[in-house]
């Protein structure tokens, strides 16, 4: 049988291991070894915080429409209590898009649902 030398193979999983480990500080952006202990703990924080981020932007959403219904004299719970009774079906993201880029068009929404 012949002998296999894995050169190529090894040279190949070692620089795809170390693109992904890029713009880590120390031994963890150049060592095989820390770079590739370094992606796996990467991967775990990257699953959990996509689900995270959901969270993170519905209270941005939920911020940006508190602040523009504050002017309008309007408590954010109070409004989101009145669209779902009035059975209107305009999510956060969408308001607060709209409160934050077209403040009078907000306006005449929240006039229209009061």
């Amino acid at each position: 049988m012949t002998r296999v030398k894995k050169g190529t193979t090894s040279l190949k999983k070692r620089k795809n291991i170390l693109k992904m480990a890029k713009g880590r500080r120390y031994g963890l952006s150049s060592k095989q070894r820390q770079a590739n202990e370094g992606n796996v703990h990467a991967a775990m924080h990257a699953f959990r915080h996509r689900r995270k981020k959901k969270g993170v932007f519905r209270r941005l959403w939920q911020t940006r429409m508190g602040a523009a219904l504050k002017e309008l004299d309007l408590s954010y719970s109070r409004f989101i209590d009145i669209l779902t009774k009035k059975n209107i079906g305009l999510n956060r993201k969408v308001l607060s898009e709209i409160a934050q880029e077209n403040p009078e068009s907000f306006e005449r929404i929240v006039n229209q649902v009061k």
